[in-house]
């Protein structure tokens, strides 16, 4: 598909990539800091067209992500919920929403894409902001240690 923003864009800034398999990149969205995407590199629209060991690779690698997003944040910003989402109707490529939810955050309990319920907590945002690159580099190295998980 050559028109497809998720084969011809990196679609974020990159935090690891997995060859030849997927890639885990940051969205840009400052109402929502950590929102992280896993992206399948071979233009595949649905989760069902991949092998069950890609499949069981595809989750651990957003189960990883999840995990580091739970353990890493200091104390006081601590998720109060991660939202995992692989909806696909705008782009038919399969990719998957890994994003720390906060009670505090805009759209909370909504989904980041519903409307806005109250004004952003721009201290806490400027928190989190702050936390990334280490989040990013902890993402990364979890993401990386699926080696034995790898399909042939």
């Amino acid at each position: 598909m050559t028109d497809c923003p998720l084969c011809t864009d990196m679609g974020g800034e990159l935090i690891a990539e997995y060859a030849p398999h997927f890639r885990v990149i940051r969205a840009s969205d400052a109402q929502f800091p950590a929102f992280y995407r896993l992206i399948w590199q071979g233009h595949i629209a649905e989760f069902s067209d991949l092998s069950p060991a890609q499949r069981q690779l595809c989750m651990e690698a957003v189960a990883a992500i999840e995990r580091v997003l739970r353990q890493q944040l200091p104390a006081h910003l601590q998720p109060t919920k991660i939202n995992l989402a692989s909806l696909g109707n705008v782009v038919p490529h399969l990719h998957w929403h890994i994003i720390a939810r906060f009670d505090w955050d805009s759209h909370y309990p909504d989904p980041v894409w519903a409307q806005t319920r109250r004004s952003a907590a721009t201290e806490k945002l400027q928190a989190l902001q702050a936390q990334l690159p280490a989040l990013d580099t902890a993402i990364g190295h979890a993401v990386l240690r699926l080696d034995a998980l790898q399909p042939q």
